[in-house]
């Protein structure tokens, strides 16, 4: 017979799965709707902080996957009666913002626009994180930090290629 404690730190896959690929699938779609990201980035004029373009690929997976295994931390608590809907509702909210940030950076190119929804996605990570470590504890809001800090660092680049490009 398996103890109550062991029973609960039982990885669930299929949850983990959906978890981590509900972050994908969003980055996903984005990049079908919009297939010259990587060409509009390149014709904007960049500060000197800039990255690659190879390194948006490779810094979002990452994030996806951290966000992802912090989500099912979340969610699997449910299993336990745990009220998760609060918390899972937020961090659906700011996957929204995520996407439709794509839409206004790359498809319009309304770069003040989309510098004023990532300081609203800011806003919405930071009561995620919040929403997560009250139902589960430091390890899912720590594995959204990467995330925060990248958020922080798009909004920079955000508000200077606003600058440089329709100031």
């Amino acid at each position: 017979m398996i103890s109550k404690s062991r029973e609960k730190k039982k990885i669930k896959i299929m949850p983990l799965i959906i978890s981590i690929g509900i972050p994908f699938l969003i980055g996903g779609i984005t990049s079908v709707l919009i297939p010259n990201i990587s060409s509009i980035y390149g014709d904007l004029v960049k500060p000197s902080f800039s990255p690659p373009s190879i390194v948006f690929p490779i810094a979002w997976t990452i994030l996806y996957i951290l966000m992802g295994i912090a989500s099912y931390k979340v969610y699997v608590l449910k299993y336990d009666n745990i009220d998760v809907s609060s918390a899972l509702f937020v961090y659906a909210i700011q996957l929204l913002l995520n996407f439709l940030w794509t839409f206004i950076f790359f498809g319009f190119k309304l770069y003040g626009l989309a510098f004023l929804e990532l300081v609203v996605l800011f806003l919405f990570v930071m009561l995620t994180i919040k929403r997560f470590y009250k139902k589960a504890g430091k390890k899912a809001a720590i594995l959204l930090f990467p995330y925060l800090i990248w958020i922080i660092y798009a909004g920079v680049l955000n508000f200077f290629i606003w600058m440089l490009n329709e100031m």
